[in-house]
């Protein structure tokens, strides 16, 4: 395949990153072809191995970075195209790097370990930069229906992106020379990440410590882009009327009576403390249901022009006894960098609102239930999915129960969606633990610790239900010690790449032809 490739003009292996690019996405949810998201990378190795010009290999890399990035998260367009375009440009530029990495370690012996560890030293960098980073097309997140998932309580989500790239890397090896000796060590290497995976299968959900029942709302929401929360109030009024009918099914004996109620994030769209009419709603909703209410909202401050979206321990009488601000905020959609000087050229930024601010302290917050014993309750709202060590917080810092909160109105009828519910379901299987997702609109959702769904609610309509969760405060190893792992993986690759640079220059004086060593 690679001579087939170093056959063909450039322009040509440039389109073909840029295809390869495309099938990785086609890996990801909603699509779930997950073995393409290690053909391609494996077809973006065999072009940089047929490519010798340090420009094309920048080129190819960009090209693979605009397909994938460009199907991949093709969804935000509901907000802004000119967001979404920005956004895929200057995240394409991450797998320019990684091409030139991929052709460094190709330079060495053995480089299919180089060349994975290549893919996680990206991911780290651009899960962390710029502005927080944009960790969200994650070969691991593909890997979910994968056997490569068995690992995930093992190696986490970066483990699961080095074995995907590694599978990958040896096939790009053997199809580079497709000799007995190449495919036998790439059979061994196979069924070696294989097993390591497998292992994963050995830990297991911790023994439960208790049950809560835990009630549920989605509200429901008007529509898609920009203003998919509605007019003023609506998402409030209603998860208030949805609320109202679960209230009703409890007190029926239709449905358990619940130890506390969850609404999504922005499930209020207005601060409860300094609107009237959103804190009589809030009030009005609790006292409903006569238990506390977990309620997701958007606070004014801490100061002039700024937000913070906060998730509200609620109780009947007492109003707010706990919180938790969300950590993870995106940035272009909940904050704006270098506000001051991009305002003026791109006026658009102005529907963002007011400067989101981070929060600073782990998920985890001490609810006192109605019954008045205490539970350490996990908290993750939407985009701090995204980070590793924001997850892995809300059980070393001790939550026996997770919820996740988000509000994914306004790309109602996109694939984002599908894609926050699958890195959701990675999360469960990389903690053992159980998750119950709660959203505006869809998607809504209960999820074991093996990643199975017990069962979710479908996008646009209203929705509300009790269920049964049980107490737990086991953590995993990956949850435990998931970013050594990354960490190590990151430097063992920049050593192996400069090996990679070493045997480079020394083919470079040994080779009469002066052509580097592929």
């Amino acid at each position: 395949m690679t001579s087939w490739l170093a056959a063909r003009h450039p322009s040509l292996r440039i389109a073909a990153a840029a295809v390869f690019g495309i099938l990785t996405a086609l890996g990801f949810a909603p699509f779930d072809w997950w073995p393409l998201a290690i053909i391609g990378p494996a077809g973006l190795t065999a072009v940089i191995v047929a490519t010798t010009s340090w420009r094309l290999v920048l080129a190819a890399g960009y090209a693979y970075g605009l397909g994938l990035l460009g199907l991949g998260v093709g969804w935000m367009q509901v907000i802004f195209v000119q967001a979404m375009v920005a956004l895929v440009a200057i995240m394409a530029l991450f797998y320019a790097g990684l091409a030139v990495l991929l052709r460094v370690a190709v330079r060495a012996p053995w480089w299919p370990l180089t060349a994975a560890a290549a893919w996680t030293i990206t991911e780290f960098c651009f899960s962390r930069f710029p502005f927080g980073g944009f960790g969200w097309m994650r070969l691991g997140y593909a890997m979910v229906d994968s056997p490569l998932a068995w690992g995930l309580p093992l190696y986490g989500v970066a483990g699961a992106t080095f074995a995907a790239a590694l599978i990958a890397q040896l096939l790009a090896w053997v199809a580079d020379q497709p000799r007995p000796r190449r495919s036998i060590i790439g059979a061994t290497g196979l069924a070696a990440v294989i097993g390591l995976s497998s292992l994963g299968l050995l830990i297991t959900a911790g023994p439960s410590l208790g049950q809560v029942s835990v009630g549920w709302v989605q509200g429901g929401a008007p529509g898609g882009g920009v203003y998919g929360l509605g007019e003023v109030r609506t998402i409030t009024r209603n998860h208030v009327a949805e609320s109202a009918r679960l209230a009703d099914k409890i007190d029926t004996g239709a449905l358990p009576r619940p130890d506390f109620v969850v609404w999504p994030e922005n499930s209020t769209d207005m601060d409860p403390y300094t609107d009237p009419q959103t804190g009589a709603l809030v009030r009005q909703a609790v006292a409903r249901f006569g238990v506390p209410v977990l309620v997701g909202t958007i606070l004014d401050g801490p100061g002039v022009d700024e937000r913070q979206t906060a998730s509200l321990w609620w109780e009947p009488g007492a109003g707010e006894t706990a919180r938790y601000i969300k950590r993870g905020i995106v940035p272009f959609g909940e904050w704006v960098p270098l506000r001051e000087e991009l305002l003026p050229l791109i006026p658009e930024l102005r529907y963002v609102g007011a400067q989101s601010v981070a929060g600073d302290r782990p998920g985890v917050i001490t609810a006192t239930l109605a019954t008045g014993r205490t539970l350490p309750l996990g908290v993750l709202v939407c985009y701090d999915l995204a980070f590793d060590n924001i997850v892995a917080d809300t059980v070393t810092h001790g939550g026996q129960v997770l919820v996740v909160q988000s509000s994914n109105a306004m790309y109602q009828g996109t694939g984002q969606i599908d894609q926050q519910f699958a890195i959701t379901r990675t999360r469960a299987m990389e903690l053992r633990r159980e998750i119950l997702v709660v959203t505006t609109s869809g998607v809504s959702g209960l999820i074991e610790p093996d990643g199975s769904v017990s069962f979710q609610t479908s996008d646009y309509v209203a929705a509300s239900g009790v269920v049964a969760l049980p107490q737990r405060d086991s953590v995993t190893f990956a949850a435990g010690y998931g970013g050594l792992i990354e960490l190590a993986v990151v430097i063992a690759g920049i050593l192996g790449l400069g090996v990679g640079l070493f045997y480079g220059r020394m083919s470079t004086h040994t080779n009469e032809s002066g052509a580097p060593h592929g």
